[in-house]
């Protein structure tokens, strides 16, 4: 099925072959030396190993080579999976204060964005993010990086880190910044944290999307709100499950949110790291809640809607996804899977 994507990231996109190879390349120690062994270190354990295998991955990022290397492994994989369109977190502030140069990175990635376009289809666009947790002056070297970038494949601010305990309020300004500027905003939030973490990034972020929000069913006055605003969720299933957000795939909100018609999109989040991949977490969610082939058509299509696209190119995709999800329908399924 054609597909895109609005939550994943790219540092935990890289795969433990390339890892492996990054490292050896900038003389890293890893706690593993062969493939089979560093991809037995990458299953996740808990949160803490998670992070642990994430900065390890970003301090083997040294070189505007090093990010061409994982991009392009990003983009033939999601071509492998017929993703024909991301929009990819990015935590750019990391990389500067690892010694990165900030330009050079972006450079290096607009220009292998404009060969995944060609080479394979997939259109990929950045969501670089800040971290809540970590000093305000990255935040604002993230708000320049992306405004310099305008135009090269940026599409909105986001914000990740720690909710619980962190506040959105110092980044007001730089979420206003990039409002100003054209560019849309985007928020982590009811993840680890309840709905107030979601209330928090609309109100003081102005938050367009909230990554994950799986947690507004624990206040039905938002999940109002959001239905009526049209706020749509990104929602990573498995990711969920693996950070104990909840028990198991079964207990998870999505069905609920769903069948409230809040707008919901399916992502991978960190796919090598937990395990699975954008078809994956289709195939799950089809496993446990039941629904059929033109329900989860459905999520793939209203995914383009939540998009970051211009009208134009949302037009485009829509055709294109529409006709491919025919054709796989009647070659498939022997049933017509035509979309209102």
């Amino acid at each position: 099925m054609p597909k895109a994507e609005l939550h994943v990231h790219l540092e935990g996109s890289i795969l433990p072959a390339t890892l492996l190879q990054l490292a050896r390349q900038r003389g890293i120690e890893l706690p593993a030396t062969d493939e089979a062994s560093l991809a037995e270190w990458f299953q996740f354990r808990d949160f803490e190993h998670f992070v642990d295998i994430y900065l390890t991955c970003s301090r083997c990022l040294q070189h505007p080579e090093d990010f061409q290397l994982i991009t392009r492994d990003f983009i033939a994989e999601q071509a492998r999976q017929n993703v024909k369109y991301s929009e990819v977190h990015f935590t750019i502030g990391t990389h500067i204060a690892n010694g990165g140069n900030g330009q050079e990175i972006r450079d290096a990635l607009w220009q292998t964005l404009r060969e995944g376009e060609r080479d394979h289809g997939v259109v990929v666009r950045w969501i670089p993010d800040i971290v809540r947790n970590v000093s305000p002056e990255w935040a604002d070297r993230t708000v320049e990086w992306a405004l310099e970038g305008h135009g090269e494949g940026i599409v909105a601010l986001g914000i990740a880190g720690i909710e619980k305990g962190f506040s959105n309020l110092p980044f007001r300004d730089h979420f206003a910044a990039i409002r100003a500027a054209g560019l849309h905003g985007v928020a982590h939030a009811g993840e680890h944290d309840g709905p107030a973490s979601i209330r928090s990034a609309l109100d003081d972020l102005g938050a367009e999307r909230i990554g994950h929000g799986v947690r507004a069913v624990e206040d039905p006055k938002l999940v109002e709100e959001l239905l009526h605003s049209k706020i749509p969720l990104e929602v990573c299933p498995t990711s969920n499950v693996c950070l104990d957000v909840f028990e198991d795939l079964a207990s998870h909100s999505f069905d609920e949110l769903y069948r409230a018609g809040i707008a919901l999109s399916v992502n991978s989040d960190d796919p090598p790291l937990f395990a699975t991949t954008l078809s994956e977490e289709y195939s799950k969610l089809s496993e446990t809640f039941g629904y059929s082939p033109a329900q989860l058509a459905r999520l793939s299509l209203d995914t383009v809607e939540q998009s970051f696209m211009s009208d134009e190119e949302k037009g485009r995709c829509r055709g294109e996804f529409r006709a491919e999800i025919q054709r796989l329908g009647e070659d498939l399924l022997d049933e017509s899977l035509v979309l209102d």
